[in-house]
């Protein structure tokens, strides 16, 4: 399936190489659907969210997957950068391609991305790069965020013996579809089970490199207005969650709180008891083995993904198996 086009100006490919982590270094050029015949399997692949610990672990996993299969590899790595990312990955995609991966992308940046792979009949394998299905992608592979909220309700239950009557903050940041979807969906669990959401909806963190902190303000600030008003904090990623506890026990609170990444900052802060109550693992290896998988299969025989989106199963992590748990930055 590979379309094989003509650059328009070299100036783009420099562009392109210039954003590039690997490359295998194929002509980009000829062969035959699938990679067959002398010429190795082309793949290009991409992410925005390279500087965030599971981003890094998901270039190096592909690199060293790709280099164990054979795989002719073209890594991109975007940088949360969107204007120098999006035209490195077309100009990639200018040069001929089998397949493309997406890790950690959202579709909704990618639009000129999505437009060249379908101009271009090249299909989009991704995992975690949005949280409902689409046709931008052949699949897309990620965890299911019910089953998040789902578990880190009810262990915020089960810690203060109801929520009922409870008043509870939920912290979120929207751009991040995944926090976006879980964050809403924390809201309408801790009402239906008659709690009361701080401002009735998330707080929203404006940027994740000032997370931490935005969420200790949230804490500290509505402590300093209703002391000992807060029974519980739920926050949609670690490192706020982690800022959120510093703030609850600086104002002296033993309300629990709840993450999600499975960072090892907070595995050893769920161990060492405290506000930390737990958080999430969610199992990137094995996404990442399950589209590998379906991208052999594709490369065999031509054969797609049967599911177009898959939700893969998440494990909460306690202080009962928080020192069995492999940290998301330690991968």
């Amino acid at each position: 399936m590979r379309t094989n086009f003509k650059i328009a100006a070299a100036v783009a490919v420099a562009a392109a190489l210039a954003l590039t982590g690997c490359s295998s270094g194929g002509s980009g050029s000829g062969g035959s659907s699938g990679g067959t015949g002398d010429e190795p399997f082309k793949v290009i692949a991409f992410t925005s969210g390279n500087q965030t610990p599971v981003g890094a672990w998901w270039v190096k996993a592909v690199t060293a997957k790709a280099a164990e299969l054979g795989w002719d590899l073209t890594m991109i790595q975007g940088d949360f950068d969107f204007q120098k990312m999006n035209p490195a990955v077309e100009s990639a995609i200018g040069q001929g391609a089998d397949v493309i991966l997406d890790g950690y992308t959202d579709v909704s940046s990618i639009g000129s991305i999505v437009s060249a792979a379908k101009d271009a009949d090249i299909p989009i394998f991704s995992m975690d790069a949005g949280t409902e299905a689409t046709d931008a992608f052949v699949t897309n592979i990620t965890t299911n965020q019910q089953q998040i909220v789902d578990k880190t309700v009810d262990a915020i239950d089960t810690s203060i013996g109801s929520l009922k009557g409870k008043t509870v903050m939920v912290i979120g940041h929207d751009p991040h579809a995944g926090i976006r979807l879980r964050s809403a969906l924390a809201v309408k669990a801790f009402e239906a089970a008659g709690a009361t959401v701080v401002g009735g909806a998330p707080q929203q963190v404006t940027n994740p490199a000032t997370g931490r902190t935005e969420a200790l303000n949230f804490v500290s600030d509505y402590l300093s207005a209703n002391p000992d008003g807060l029974d519980a904090v739920w926050a949609g990623w670690d490192d706020a969650a982690l800022g959120a506890a510093q703030g609850l026990s600086e104002g002296g609170s033993s309300a629990p709180v709840t993450g999600v990444d499975a960072l090892a900052e907070t595995l050893a802060s769920i161990e060492a008891g405290g506000n930390m109550l737990g958080t999430i693992d969610q199992p990137w290896p094995k996404v990442l083995d399950m589209l590998v998988t379906d991208v052999q299969a594709y490369q065999k025989d031509g054969a797609m993904p049967a599911e177009n989106f898959v939700a893969v199963d998440v494990t909460l992590v306690n202080k009962d198996n928080a020192a069995q748990t492999t940290p998301s930055d330690k991968l």
